[in-house]
């Protein structure tokens, strides 16, 4: 793919953050850092609900809210000659797909793909084909076309994933061991809301792979990929729930996994049309080679650019903004700490009585930082996903050795142990 060179025409004004959400907050302190303005896109009045309480509108004082009139907001931001359109978290890729070509030809991904950089569906289908391996998987809004596909492929009985073709994290996404009840389920989620507020209109049903989970985070320009950071997750049982996320620990460039990631998701990048910007790229290493999950063409969320920069000294926050001030990205990472999130999990449901218990956290050698949600009165529930650990809490840990890590990561969860629960009536099993 040939790459344009840097040219004089491309705007020296502000960066555009279409929904400066999540971890897209933290462009406002990096674009000031570099004497860069920015521009705030809001998609609408009001953040999606899983978001609210990461804006920071004083940030963004020079802000224009998208209320379905993209000409009007193109020409509002055409005046302010931008230098790049990038979007702050999944819900403004699509509004900064189709501002940048429209705003900074240049220095945008390409036009055609961009439902392939959003709708997983089309993602799947852009990466296969580019002749790379991919979930087996189809998305309909029709159960009986569901049904003739897992005959078609002979997955009558095995264990299925029923997850929305836009959305994040893991809100919506169902795992259905041995298929079980996979029609009732499917027609019950038909039509739900998610956390964006869009309707899930159609669903995707595919097969679940088993392996390792590694996300990959890139920064992209020219069409020219580097690699941020790779992570490995660890998922465990919890009760009757499986794969409950346990630990996500960020990979030395140098670990045997990272060659192959890296090829296979530079190659993913190019078949969605990835050219400018940052990508949460989420891939399981399984026995036969690594297959997309999913891709966000935008920074990693949750805030993770900030412990990335603790882990590397780098982020894809702060790689896009020197670029956009001039520097040429690195194409790899350093380690300079051993580093791994510890998300939270509630072994039980009920009221907490006492949270005391992991007040020692903060105390712990490799304690860099924690998110507890959880006051005393509050009601927990089973961790069973991501969402339940969120909603819980999350612990980072780093360390320059790696024996220090493991030994709190122990004691992380025996404090968790500790946590005072009573079940509450309605939720104990009938005598």
């Amino acid at each position: 793919m040939t790459a344009p060179e840097h040219h004089a025409g491309w705007g020296q004004g502000p960066c555009v953050v279409v929904d400066p959400y999540s971890s897209g907050a933290l462009f406002a302190e990096a674009l000031a850092r570099h004497g860069i303005p920015a521009v705030a896109v809001l998609t609408g009045p009001r953040p999606p609900e899983a978001y609210a309480s990461s804006f920071r509108p004083q940030d963004f004082p020079d802000t224009v809210v998208y209320e379905g009139d993209l000409d009007g907001v193109v020409r509002q931001l055409a005046g302010r000659a931008p230098r790049a359109v990038v979007a702050g978290c999944e819900s403004g890729v699509e509004l900064a797909e189709r501002l940048a070509p429209l705003l900074v030809p240049g220095r945008c991904n390409v036009p055609q793909l961009a439902e392939a950089r959003r709708d997983k569906s089309r993602m799947a289908e852009a990466v296969a084909a580019a002749g790379l391996a991919v979930i087996p998987q189809i998305c309909t809004a029709d159960a009986d076309e569901v049904q003739e596909w897992l005959e078609k492929e002979h997955l009558q009985g095995a264990d299925l994933v029923l997850k929305p073709p836009k959305s994040a994290s893991t809100d919506g996404v169902i795992k259905l061991p041995g298929g079980a009840d996979w029609r009732a389920v499917f027609e019950r989620q038909l039509g739900r809301v998610n956390q964006f507020g869009e309707v899930d209109d159609r669903l995707i049903v595919q097969k679940f792979v088993t392996g390792t989970e590694y996300v990959v985070d890139t920064f992209s320009h020219d069409g020219r990929h580097s690699l941020v950071d790779v992570c490995a997750y660890r998922k465990v049982d919890n009760g009757p729930h499986m794969a409950v996320y346990d630990t996500m620990r960020w990979l030395p460039p140098d670990d045997a996994a990272v060659a192959g990631l890296t090829e296979y998701v530079f190659d993913v990048l190019d078949a969605v049309g990835m050219r400018v910007g940052a990508a949460h790229v989420e891939v399981m290493g399984t026995a036969e080679g690594p297959v997309l999950i999913e891709l966000g063409a935008r920074p990693h969320g949750g805030g993770q650019p900030r412990f990335n920069r603790n882990a590397t000294g780098d982020s894809q926050i702060d790689r896009t903004v020197r670029w956009l001030a001039g520097d040429e990205p690195p194409r790899g990472y350093a380690l300079r700490a051993h580093q791994m999130c510890v998300f939270h999990m509630a072994r039980r449901a009920g009221r907490v009585r006492s949270t005391a218990p992991l007040e020692a956290i903060r105390t712990l050698p490799s304690h860099h930082f924690s998110v507890l949600n959880l006051s005393d009165g509050d009601r927990v529930s089973l961790t069973k996903d991501l969402v339940d650990s969120l909603n819980f809490g999350f612990v980072i840990l780093s360390h320059r050795e790696e024996e220090q890590l493991l030994e709190d990561y122990a004691t992380v969860r025996a404090l968790e142990e500790r946590l005072v629960v009573e079940e509450e009536p309605s939720t104990r099993s009938p005598s």
